[in-house]
């Protein structure tokens, strides 16, 4: 009955932690996203340059906009945004800008931002028409 156990000093979190590899210091890993816009293109609604040139301004970098260096690069090919950047950025912060841009343009009634896959976005435009059908199939 003397016997008494430090469980503090027994216990699995009682281990020191582990140093960090010496050498070069890990380069931030690089993401790549984009945003299709192929369908309002395709029907004259958006130009992907506007929406390039929009992005450009908008995406902040350590909380300044304008100041995307090297941590950042747009680019357009076609009807396709590409965005590649260095870790730590949201991909849900390319859909605000995104979804801010339509409204700005005034086409947020009639496009919304989907993703179709982990790394990209894809501007497409709201079934009206399989709302219309649910409608009057149950009259």
């Amino acid at each position: 009955s003397s016997l008494r156990l430090n469980w503090a000093s027994t216990g699995p979190c009682s281990m020191p932690p582990k140093a960090a590899p010496k050498g070069k210091p890990a380069k931030p890993a690089t993401m790549k996203y984009s945003i299709d816009c192929q369908q309002p293109v395709d029907d004259n609604i958006l130009e992907v340059k506007d929406f390039e040139q929009f992005l450009f301004n908008r995406i902040k970098v350590d909380g300044k906009t304008g100041n995307l260096g090297d941590k950042v690069n747009i680019s357009r090919e076609k009807a396709k945004i590409h965005v590649t950047v260095e870790a730590p950025f949201s991909k849900r912060y390319l859909k605000y800008l995104g979804k801010k841009y339509l409204k700005s343009q005034n086409l947020r009634d009639f496009l919304r931002i989907v993703a179709p896959n982990k790394s990209s976005y894809e501007m497409r435009y709201f079934n009206i028409n399989d709302a219309d059908k649910e409608d009057t199939d149950s009259d």
